[in-house]
């Protein structure tokens, strides 16, 4: 995995917010990159009747390819990538499928995941067994049995994140076959991986088992959910910002409870519109600036 040099202004998500804060970013001259994988709920969106300035319906798509060439035409640069876990020393450090980008300060823009793994049990063992962050919770599971739900590249990193606290560690894929990247394929196999589909966890005070479809079950001490792409959410946790019910706290200036780390659009929980997340990510472009120049 390749080193790349310092960015002032990483933005994760290239949606309405992202690339709102971006058209800020770089007209003070600060150099931005935006990463995002062009997956944006806004997409499907066929008439959007309700934003201003337009006198016709257009479509989310339109919308979001527009904003994208302003960000371009400005001196944006924009990554089709994968963003799997954002850490923090004296900078920002953010890691994608291919690469490390360090950044001064990062904004959260990817909208808020309506991603559910449905398995019975995984709410009532919610910090009793299961749990959404290796970072935060991995130290509980020494020595022990735990197993990682997923299938993508994010499964796969927080499955080396594990690493440092057992050796005993299982990747459930809940009948999906593994979806990786040429890198993680690399390291993948140095995990168990169990293909069966998930019918229920099991357990008394805490988890004690995973039960699967076609009747056979597996003892566990641990699970850890990586379903899917890694969201705002997931980075918030990680980095233990605060999180109130599924959405990132900010304060009246866009920044969350992390020095340097702001939030935009979707993902703080507000009202969802294409309007505000533009302002929000406006609001965070002007104090992201601020910022940097205070550094």
């Amino acid at each position: 995995m390749k080193n790349i040099d310092m960015y002032d202004v990483i933005i994760v998500g290239k949606g309405p917010a992202g690339i709102s804060a971006a058209l800020y970013t770089v007209r003070a001259n600060l150099n931005t990159l935006i990463i995002g994988k062009g997956d944006s709920a806004l997409k499907k969106a066929g008439k959007i009747e309700n934003y201003y300035g337009f006198s016709s319906p257009v479509s989310g798509e339109y919308l979001l390819q527009e904003g994208e060439k302003q960000a371009l035409r400005l001196g944006a640069k924009i990554l089709e990538d994968e963003v799997i876990s954002i850490e923090k020393d004296d900078f920002f450090e953010v890691i994608t499928t291919s690469a490390h980008y360090t950044a001064k300060t990062v904004l959260l823009a990817t909208g808020q995941s309506h991603k559910k793994v449905k398995i019975e049990g995984l709410e009532q063992f919610e910090g009793k067994g299961v749990s959404y962050c290796s970072t935060c919770d991995g130290f509980f599971y020494k020595g022990l049995s735990v197993g990682v739900i997923g299938y993508k590249d994010y499964a796969i990193h927080e499955a080396l994140e594990l690493e440092a606290f057992t050796g005993n560690i299982t990747i459930f894929t809940n009948g999906m076959e593994l979806e990786l990247s040429e890198q993680y394929q690399d390291v993948a196999g140095k995990f168990k991986v169990n293909t069966r589909p998930i019918a229920r966890l099991e357990g008394t005070e805490f988890l004690e088992r995973i039960h699967f479809k076609d009747g056979t079950s597996k003892e566990i001490d641990g699970v850890f959910i990586a379903y899917e792409s890694a969201s705002s959410i997931d980075f918030a946790r990680k980095l233990g910002i605060l999180v109130e019910e599924n959405s990132i706290v900010v304060d009246k200036n866009q920044q969350t409870n992390l020095e340097g780390l702001f939030a935009a659009g979707d993902c703080t929980g507000i009202f969802k519109q294409i309007s505000m997340a533009v302002g929000q990510g406006a609001l965070a472009g002007r104090k992201m600036i601020e910022y940097v120049r205070s550094l």
